[in-house]
Order: C-alpha cells, then sequence, then structure tokens
C-alpha cells in the first residue's frame, strides 16, 4: 500500500511478506530494506520508525514470536500504528478471530487508502489509486458479464496429504465473484480455512482448483506449481473434473487477502476460468 500511494521513500524497513510484491510497484520494493522474520520490539525501534503499517494484528502484541509490541505500547514511545481494516480488531491485541471477514469487500480496501491517504498526506493520491484499481475491477466484471460462473475450489495443501479450502468468508470468495466464478465451498462459514476430506472434495467435484501457495518474499505464481503437481498426483483426485480436464492452477495466498492485490488477482482468475 505504502509503494501504491507513492510513499516508497518513507520505508525504513519492510518484514515477513507473504509473495513478491505486485508487480505495479515491484520495482519499487527493490533496495527496501527486509528481513524475511518479523523484527523484535528492540530490533524495530532501532529502525527509528514514527509509523508502523502491518497487514494484520497479531504483531502487536507482548507475546508470540509474531509480535512486536502492543500498540499502546508504541504510542507511548512516540510511534504510531496502522492495522488494515480488515483485520483491524475493536481492542488492543486481539487476534483477527474478532474480525467478520464476511463484512470484508472491495470497498473496505478502498476506504482503507483513503483513510491511509489522509495519514500520511497522500490523498490525492489515494483518490486516484482507488479509481484505478474500481476501473480494473469493473473491466473484469463487464467481461464476465453473463457468461456461466465455474465452481472454483481454492486449495491449502497441508504437510500430512490433506487439504483445507477457502471458505464463503474468505476474501477469496470476494475474489472468485470478481472473476465471474462461484466458490465451491461458499456455503461454508464457520471461519475462513475448513479442513475438507478427499471425499467431500471428490463429491463437490469443482470445476477449477487454484492453490494458495505461502508464503516467502520471493514467490511468484510460479512457484505454486508443486502445489499443482501435488494434487495432480493425489490419485483420490484422479477422477475430480478439474484434474482430469488439467484445470488445476497456482494461486497465491496472498492474492486472496483483501488490498490492492485483489483486482489483479481477479482478473488473472478471470483470464482461467473464461479463457474464451
Amino acid at each position: 500500500m505504502v509503494h501504491a500511494l507513492g510513499l516508497s521513500d518513507r520505508l525504513v524497513g519492510t518484514a515477513f511478506l507473504d509473495a513478491q510484491v505486485v508487480e505495479p510497484y515491484a520495482a519499487a520494493q527493490q533496495g527496501k530494506p527486509y528481513t524475511a522474520d518479523l523484527p523484535q520490539r528492540e530490533a524495530l525501534l532501532a529502525a527509528n520508525p514514527d509509523f508502523v503499517l502491518a497487514g494484520y494484528n497479531n504483531v502487536f502484541t507482548t507475546t508470540g514470536d509474531e509480535s512486536i509490541s502492543t500498540r499502546a505500547d508504541l504510542a507511548a514511545l512516540g510511534v504510531q500504528s496502522w492495522i488494515n481494516a480488515p483485520l483491524c480488531p475493536s481492542a488492543d491485541g486481539l487476534s483477527d478471530e474478532a474480525i467478520d471477514p464476511a463484512q470484508v469487500s472491495m470497498e473496505t480496501v478502498y476506504a482503507d487508502l483513503r483513510s491511509l491517504g489522509r495519514v500520511l498526506g497522500a490523498q490525492q493520491r489515494s483518490e486516484e489509486l482507488v479509481a484505478e484499481l474500481q476501473a480494473k475491477v469493473a473491466t473484469v466484471q463487464e467481461r464476465v458479464a453473463g457468461k456461466e460462473r465455474p465452481q472454483v475450489a481454492i486449495l491449502l495443501n497441508d504437510d500430512d496429504g490433506s487439504y483445507r479450502v477457502a471458505s464463503g468468508i474468505d476474501f477469496g470468495t470476494r475474489v472468485l465473484e470478481m472473476a465471474g466464478a462461484e466458490n465451491a465451498f461458499g456455503d461454508l462459514t464457520e471461519r475462513r480455512h475448513v479442513a475438507v476430506s478427499k471425499e467431500e472434495l471428490i463429491a463437490r467435484d469443482p470445476d477449477v482448483i487454484l492453490t494458495s501457495t505461502c508464503c516467502d518474499a520471493s514467490y511468484t505464481v510460479a512457484d505454486g506449481e508443486p502445489d499443482v503437481q501435488q494434487i495432480r498426483a493425489d490419485p483420490a483426485l484422479a477422477g475430480s473434473t478439474a484434474v482430469r480436464e488439467g484445470r488445476v492452477y497456482p494461486f497465491l495466498f496472498a492474492d486472496r487477502a483483501a488490498g490492492i492485490r485483489a483486482p489483479y488477482a481477479a482478473e488473472r482468475v478471470a483470464d482461467l476460468v473464461h479463457p474464451e
């Protein structure tokens, strides 16, 4: 978001990215200080930041390997902070279980960009950025309007050979909808990731399967190919429509997050599910 707002020169450090910065802003990330792990509180303060921007709220706690301190603690030291609205809790230190992801839409993302633009003195650029993203979404939606909406499963490959799916309340569902598709597991709404049996996958028989490859700052879509091959090689899924017809595609976890990547992700998904 900082790169997209044209404020790359203000970045004193970045950390814990799930994938490469999306292409229009990838060059701006080059040369910026980066650490694969979240910095501890002392290391963070050593960079002397005025402002800390986080994509999720678990970093603002006093315990755990993925935490730097509470927002109140940082504020007492003169360091302001921001959590993107889709994962901003009602109280300091709460996990994202306190958030209702079903209420998150692209309008949430646009409001975030406008608010952050005001805070960082980039209001005009934030309005331009919102307009650019809205136009991209509109172009995708116009292209797929009236077409049959295929059933798509976003699959997380677990180390033990089992699978989880992105549920109906996951923002990946919004990406699929923008792209003219439906989440084959959209009726599951208890949590964002739901463990499902292979029998359930076969029974639902999605037209298309997308991976949910994560997490490294070097990752591009191509890094999802091992996950694709694992799914294709699973004998239990050999008879499924997506596997049989060669419609299992690499997809990034980062591309199903509520943020500026989503319109680009919707554009790519539309290319996959509506190739004609």
